[in-house]
């Protein structure tokens, strides 16, 4: 999957990272950062996308799902889309990005393996080594 995110980065220009997680807020994959950055952003996607569902759950004639949160702040945008069954696609970008050019790359990578991205969830009777 890491020549994926690399590939989004590489065709979308101002695009600092890229972020691979569960819906509960576990890295994945991750580009253009270290771990424990990663593992930050990671955890505060889950919060981010539970508020989006409660949100969502306003909608009457929706499902109250998440697809997509941007959110503009100084220095830059933030992205987060539903990628897979309990799986999540998140990029930090700069100010010059083309945010429509980062939307739609990040469906194209979603579309295409959005399959793979997908986790199942966890049950009580898992064994954590």
């Amino acid at each position: 999957m890491d020549w994926m995110l690399k590939e989004l980065a590489d065709t979308v220009p101002h695009i600092r990272n890229i972020i691979v997680l569960s819906a509960d807020g576990l890295r994945m994959a991750q580009h253009g950062t270290d771990p424990d950055t990663a593992d930050r952003l990671a955890a505060a996607c889950a919060g981010l996308q539970s508020l989006a569902t409660a949100v969502g759950h306003e909608f009457p004639e929706g499902d109250g799902r998440m697809r997509m949160v941007v959110i503009e702040v100084r220095g830059g945008f933030f992205y987060l889309m539903a990628a897979g069954s309990r799986a999540y696609l998140a990029v930090l970008a700069d100010e010059g990005v083309d945010a429509g050019l980062v939307g739609q790359r990040m469906r194209d990578l979603v579309a295409r393996i959005g399959d793979h991205l997908s986790t199942p969830p966890r049950n009580d009777e898992q064994v954590f080594a």
